[in-house]
Parts: C-alpha cells; sequence; structure tokens
C-alpha cells in the first residue's frame, strides 16, 4: 500500500502528467474566476481531448483543473460579491463585506489559504479512506452496486429542490437521464431501443455531446442575454494589503479550519449533497464559534471565521467525494459526475480494480490534488492584484470561445454531424430545464449511471434470480435509500422548514 502511494508521487511528478495537471489547473484557475462557466461545464468541455490520453495522463488534466475551480471561485465571491461557482455562495457573506470594508486581501489571503489546507485534509482523507474501503469494495456484489446506484440517484434527486415538487422534478429528472442511457441496442441481447430506425443511434447516446449540451449552452445563452461584462462597475477593495494578516488568520483559527474541513469531507462522502451544503453548513459552525452575542452579531458583517469555514470545507469535500466514484461509481456531484465519464472513455471500471489493479492510479489522483491545489494557492497569492482584472473580460469575448469548444468538443465525439444535432437538443432541453427550474444533475447521472445499474440488475436476477432481493446488504442499502428519499418531508414536519437546495 504504502509503495503504491509513493509509486502514485513518482507518477505525477513524470514530464507529461506533470503538464497536464499544470495545463489543468490553469483552465480551472481561469473558470473559477469568471462566473458563468461553472467546473461542470469546463469539465465537460475537456472531456473531448482525453481520447487520445493515457489514464496516467488525463486524470492529472482533469482533477488537476477540477480541484482548483473551487479555490479560485472564491476570489470573485470575495472581490464582487458574485460567487465565481455555484459551490462558492457562502464566501459572499462575510468576504464581499469585508472587501467593502477595503479588506479584501485579507478576506482572499484566508480564503485561499483556508482552501489550501481543506484541499490538503480532504486529499490525507482520501488517501487514509483507501485501505478502509478497499475490503469493502471487494465485499460488494452487483446486487450491493445495483442499490448503491439507486441510492445516488435517490439522494440528487432528493436534494435537486424544494417540498414535494422539488422531489418529484429531481426523480422525473434522473428518470428520463435513465431512459436516454437505454438508447442504443440492449447490452445483453442486442435488441435495439429508441433507435428511431437512425443507425447513429444504434450506439447510443454520447456522453459528450449530452453533457456539454446539458450544461454549457444554458450558461452562453445566459452570458450573452445579459451582454455586460461580468463585474465591470462593482467595486473592490484594496488589494496590496492585508494578504498576508488573512494567511495568519487561518493558523489563528486553525482548529476552526480543521473541523470545517472535517466537515467537508464527511459531507462529500454523501452523494448528491455537494459542496453547497459543505459550505453552509460549514459557515453555521464557523458562526456557532463565536463566545459572545456581538461576536455571534458580527458575522454578515465581515468576520474573517465566516470566510475560512467556508473555503476549508469546498474544498476538503473534492477530495472526499471521489471515494465513492473511484470505489463504487457513484458521484457526488455534476463535477464527479462527468469524472465518471471519463474512466469510461479510458476504459476504466471503478471499483475494485481501481483499488487492486490500479491502486497506483488512485494514489496518484490524491497527488493531483495536493500538488494542483498548492500551486494554484501559491500563484494566486502572488499575481492576486493582477487577477481581479479578469473579471472585467465582457461576455461577448467569452461566448465564441466557448461556443468553439462546445462544437469542436462534440464533434470529436464521434466524427458524425449527428453529435452536433445531439448537443443542440439537449442544448435546448437545458435551457428549458433552466427555465423552468428543472434540476439536470439528476439528468446526466441517471445518464451516466443507466448503463452500469442495467448491467448489474441483469447479473443478479442472472446470478441470484428474485432471491438478490432478500440479501442482507440489499436490505439495508434500500432502508437507506428509503430514509434518504423520505427525508425532506420529515425535516420539513420537525424542523417546520423546507430544505435548501444545491442548484448546480
Amino acid at each position: 500500500m504504502f509503495e503504491a502511494f509513493i509509486d502514485g508521487l513518482l507518477a505525477i511528478l513524470q514530464l507529461k502528467p506533470f503538464l497536464c495537471m499544470l495545463i489543468g489547473a490553469a483552465v480551472g484557475f481561469c473558470v473559477g474566476i469568471l462566473p458563468g462557466i461553472g467546473g461542470g461545464t469546463a469539465l465537460a468541455l475537456m472531456l473531448p481531448f482525453i481520447y487520445k490520453m493515457t489514464p496516467q495522463e488525463a486524470f492529472p488534466f482533469l482533477l488537476g483543473m477540477h480541484s482548483v475551480v473551487a479555490t479560485t471561485g472564491d476570489i470573485t465571491s470575495v472581490l464582487f460579491g458574485i460567487p465565481g461557482e455555484a459551490i462558492t455562495v457562502a464566501t459572499i457573506v462575510d468576504g464581499f463585506p469585508m472587501a467593502k470594508k477595503g479588506e479584501a486581501g485579507r478576506a482572499l489571503g484566508a480564503v485561499l489559504m483556508s482552501s489550501l489546507v481543506g484541499a490538503l485534509f480532504g486529499a490525507a482523507f482520501l488517501a487514509l479512506a483507501i485501505p478502509i474501503v478497499r475490503p469493502l469494495v471487494l465485499a460488494i456484489g452487483s446486487p450491493e452496486m445495483f442499490m448503491l446506484i439507486l441510492l445516488g440517484l435517490t439522494c440528487i434527486s432528493t436534494l435537486s429542490g424544494r417540498g414535494k415538487r422539488g422531489l418529484l422534478l429531481g426523480f422525473l429528472s434522473g428518470g428520463f437521464g435513465f431512459m436516454c442511457s437505454l438508447v442504443g441496442q440492449d447490452q445483453q441481447v442486442g435488441i435495439q431501443r429508441y433507435t428511431f430506425g437512425q443507425l447513429y443511434l444504434w450506439g447510443g447516446l454520447e456522453i459528450i455531446p449530452v453533457t456539454v449540451g446539458l450544461f454549457a449552452i444554458p450558461e452562453v445563452v445566459d452570458l450573452a442575454v445579459r451582454g455586460t461584462s461580468i463585474a465591470h462597475d462593482l467595486p473592490f477593495g484594496k488589494l496590496g494589503k492585508g494578504v498576508s494578516e488573512g494567511v495568519r488568520d487561518t493558523f489563528r483559527h486553525f482548529w476552526l479550519t480543521l473541523r470545517c474541513s472535517l466537515i467537508g469531507s464527511l459531507i462529500g462522502l454523501l452523494p448528491g449533497l455537494g459542496g453547497g451544503v459543505a459550505q453552509w453548513v460549514s459557515y453555521a459552525h464557523a458562526t456557532q464559534s463565536a463566545r459572545t452575542e456581538e461576536e455571534r452579531a458580527n458575522f454578515g458583517k465581515g468576520d474573517v471565521r465566516g470566510v475560512l469555514g467556508p473555503g476549508a470545507a469546498n474544498n476538503s469535500k473534492e477530495g472526499a467525494s471521489l471515494i465513492t466514484v473511484v470505489a463504487f461509481g457513484i458521484p457526488s456531484s455534476i463535477g464527479t459526475a462527468i469524472l465518471l465519464g471519463a474512466f469510461f472513455i479510458l476504459g476504466l471500471m471503478p471499483g475494485p480494480d481501481m483499488l487492486t489493479k490500479h491502486l497506483t492510479l488512485t494514489y496518484s489522483m490524491v497527488w493531483t490534488i495536493v500538488l494542483a491545489n498548492v500551486i494554484a494557492v501559491t500563484v494566486s497569492l502572488l499575481f492576486i492584484n493582477h487577477l481581479a482584472k479578469l473579471t472585467t473580460v465582457r461576455g461577448s469575448l467569452i461566448n465564441p470561445l466557448v461556443l468553439l469548444l462546445c462544437f469542436i468538443g462534440a464533434y470529436t465525439s464521434t466524427n458524425s454531424m449527428s453529435d452536433l444535432v445531439v448537443l443542440l437538443i439537449f442544448g435546448i432541453i437545458g435551457y428549458f430545464m433552466v427555465l423552468y427550474r428543472w434540476p439536470r444533475p439528476p439528468l446526466i447521472i441517471g445518464f451516466l449511471l443507466g448503463n452500469l445499474a442495467e448491467t448489474n440488475l441483469y447479473s443478479s436476477v442472472t446470478r441470484y434470480g428474485v432471491h438478490w432481493v432478500y440479501r442482507p446488504k440489499v436490505l439495508i442499502i434500500f432502508m437507506i435509500t428509503l430514509a434518504f428519499a423520505f427525508y425532506p418531508f420529515l425535516q420539513k414536519k420537525l424542523f417546520h422548514r423546507e430544505v435548501q437546495p444545491d442548484e448546480i
């Protein structure tokens, strides 16, 4: 195990993987700062570039980008009160008031350093969990895997909207994703399903046109409708002073930072909760650290602890969220769902193989998270003044590049014009889902997990018949699934309030 851990570091330090990680980190750096694109969208746009890569090159590229987005997304949250990412909203509550008071440098120093601590904590959490998860994964059969897939979809469906309507829309969206995954030939007997006589559909819908259309096109339309620069007229404080003070704040409240990192890691293990939930829970914990009513009243007006907690939790959950993807193939967010698609593109199957045959690759993912965040935070602290100017780029300059990447990415999927048709169809679907507040994450996760669920269900029925339903572990997972399904209603009844959704 220790040998694989060291081999993972040596693998990432080789020239090509390290360069791929740097390129990915640079892309994530820009995406995090520029609101409107999103980490999930950036991952979807970059998927076509991994076709010719080896897994040792592709995952540093994708993970380098994925792990940095959350870090740099806090920069615009602090400077302009605009979340660079949907998962960095909680940082605004105290970060933006600090910027208005002329303490933007201190807030940025605090959020960047706490993000680094959180990322290191999450990576360590992932590394230490691998030996524990390994025997657990080996004890999981196809019946349990099928139920875990249903559990993952249930989790993200129940947290995709408010009340009964939100729950219904979440399940309908996930069900539509499952239906889309059935397009093509049946994997067991070869029967055509939903192909409508089109040869292109025999192989099923491709991951990239569906994902890019669903998430990138609506964002392009939204940015075009606004028609202005992202943050041109918004004020920000002086950045030249206070950065070092913010770094010291992280270590001054180090135990709070560690506790919030632990909160983020634990929430990252639960499919469907995401970084938004981790941020708000950690922010609530940070407010509880106030010893007096005067200190508590200062939260929301520029308390540095309100920046440290969300910053740490948002990054620590990234490492923990990879555990369920690598071990069980269950994504916990849209970003990890797209990473799951990368596994399939590269011919890898999440599960026991990733913890045995590909253990070195798994540990290289841990090191990628560590190195990418160290580099990103160092660059941010050194060039923070210049980074602020990037948020004044006009939307009209961003959209053409994003659209070009959309069409190139979709076309290179199978080199067919039909890919562009699928891109546009799912772009329209995604736009109307945003317009009418239908959750998109359940759709893409249902689409990605559909074939895996079908395969495991077929294997379960073939091997065990109807008796697979009575296996103890299946029953336990089924009860947990029911608990997640009815949790929003129980919470509303007990606490007289509805669940706040984690919009992605």
